[in-house]
């Protein structure tokens, strides 16, 4: 397999189990002098300037941020320079970057080969003209060059819209209106898709708030990992009209969050076979991360549909995309008003020069460079190490990984689990595990806060994504640090119910 990040496939059996055992632990972490004492004072005595833009942003934002990644404990940190493996914030303090933008810089930060090819463009025609450029053409290609299964692509502007134009296209081509989705799995934030996010059988209880429940009338959960609970929601279905398309993250809801087995997705592509569903993989985040022909080539599974984000920009704005078999992706609008049975789609800057140049750029070095595999070797190494640190510290934290994603579990937030076909007992165990559940996922956010204040970025705390710049020396120095924070790790009574 041609430049693959992923050199092992971890029991997923094993994972959740340790994960749910780690759910049932009392809450383990820092303790509260060294957070009170060391913690609070770094935000305090070296982000003064992150500080003051953050308590000055809170007047003109909602939040003080404009992303949801930015929301850290005690303060968001307001970082200036990106280069490499490093950030480097306000006031001057550099941190090992493993939150890499959320996934789409696998070369690096602000890498300079890409940089350089948007410099050039600047100058000769700007970000955008609104019109056709060459760009397109070349980043179109260049997909299905290392994705024979895309053999159409359609650049849009988020992988939330691409969801959205995947779907509208799966409903045309099968004639039927209900889709499933896999419970935990983020598929981006449109109406019918905010659905069982994060907590699987969660459904509309958690994130839900503004948005009608008639929205998800047709949108269907089923538990991670159990084909047998896909078939009895697809049989059900059947009685209900049809299901459009199940959709999923290859490597398991919330980027792996939930593991699924290695043969998972081939028995996904059966089902859909079976009851005339089409297929989509959902892959903004392992798309060119953990193979240059994704998880697919990786899992040697073809689906319908692709839908394409952050790597797709190089790590530019604009990321996104929804790409596949030509039947299906040509059921996409091209212009206004054609009269065909169409699934329309916009977006003014979508495909814009800049971004089509960038996604490009960045894709053909990742083919040269061979970065999915240095990354995937950097998410092993990180992943090894943290496995060993944790286990001669005797703590119950969980430790897995494919390949440059990378997942560290401390407190057990998302592994609680509600998934049933009926709402009133998902909802009963909700509401009877709310509170822990806020209780451990404000412990994962002091943890996050501490490996900051040790100068690592992290995702919320618990998620870590490793880049071609990760070189022996950068991950090594990174465990040191990790190490450090898990020496001051204390059981709680936190937790127990």
């Amino acid at each position: 397999m041609n430049n693959c990040g992923i050199s092992r496939w971890d029991d997923p059996d094993k994972i959740n189990s340790a994960l749910k055992a780690l759910t049932r632990e009392p809450i383990w972490e820092v303790n509260d002098e060294y957070y009170e004492n060391v913690i609070l004072k770094y935000y305090e005595e070296k982000c003064s300037r992150s500080k003051a833009i953050f308590e000055e942003a809170k007047d003109y934002i909602p939040g003080g941020v404009q992303h949801n990644l930015a929301f850290n404990k005690p303060f968001p940190v307001a970082f200036r320079k990106a280069e490499g493996a490093y950030l480097y914030d306000e006031d001057g303090n550099r941190y090992i970057d493993f939150l890499q933008a959320g996934g789409p810089t696998i070369l690096g930060s602000n890498y300079k080969p890409v940089r350089e090819a948007v410099y050039g463009l600047l100058e000769d025609c700007g970000p955008v003209t609104g019109l056709l450029h060459e760009a397109e053409l070349l980043i179109a290609k260049e997909i299905n060059r290392h994705m024979p299964n895309v053999e159409m692509f359609r650049m849009l502007g988020s992988g939330t819209e691409s969801v959205m134009a995947a779907i509208r296209i799966a409903r045309i081509a099968t004639g039927k209106k209900r889709v499933i989705k896999i419970g935990g799995a983020y598929h981006g934030w449109s109406d019918q898709m905010v659905y069982g996010l994060k907590i699987p059988g969660s459904r509309g209880l958690l994130e839900s708030h503004g948005i009608p429940g008639s929205a998800y009338k047709r949108t269907d959960e089923v538990r991670p990992n159990d084909l047998n609970m896909l078939e009895g929601m697809l049989r059900l279905n059947k009685a209900r009209g049809g299901t459009a398309a199940v959709i999923v993250e290859p490597v398991g809801p919330e980027s792996g969050t939930r593991p699924v087995a290695k043969e998972y997705n081939k028995g996904v592509r059966e089902l859909c076979d079976k009851y005339g569903a089409l297929l989509i993989f959902d892959e903004v985040v392992t798309g060119f991360r953990v193979a240059l022909g994704g998880a697919q080539e990786y899992f040697g599974v073809v689906p319908d549909l692709t839908v394409f984000g952050k790597i797709v920009a190089g790590g530019y704005p604009q990321a996104g995309g929804v790409g596949g078999k030509r039947e299906y992706v040509q059921l996409m609008a091209a212009g206004l008003a054609t009269g065909k049975h169409r699934a329309y789609v916009g977006g003014t800057l979508a495909a814009n020069p800049l971004s089509a140049l960038a996604g490009y750029t960045a894709i053909k070095e990742i083919a040269r460079t061979n970065a999915c595999e240095i990354a995937g070797r950097a998410g092993d190494r990180l992943a090894d190490g943290l496995k060993e640190s944790i286990g001669r510290r005797g703590l119950p934290f969980v430790v897995y990984n494919q390949g440059s994603i990378v997942h560290l579990e401390c407190t057990g937030a998302m592994s609680f689990d509600f998934s049933s076909y009926f709402m009133p007992k998902s909802a009963l165990g909700l509401l009877k595990n709310k509170d822990m559940m806020y209780e451990r996922k404000d412990s994962m956010e002091r943890m996050g806060a501490a490996y900051m204040a040790n100068g690592l970025v992290t995702l919320a705390g618990s998620r870590l994504y490793t880049s071609m710049a990760d070189t022996d020396e950068i991950i090594d120095e990174a465990l040191d640090r990790f190490d450090r924070v898990f020496s001051q790790v204390v059981r709680t009574g936190k937790g127990l119910k």
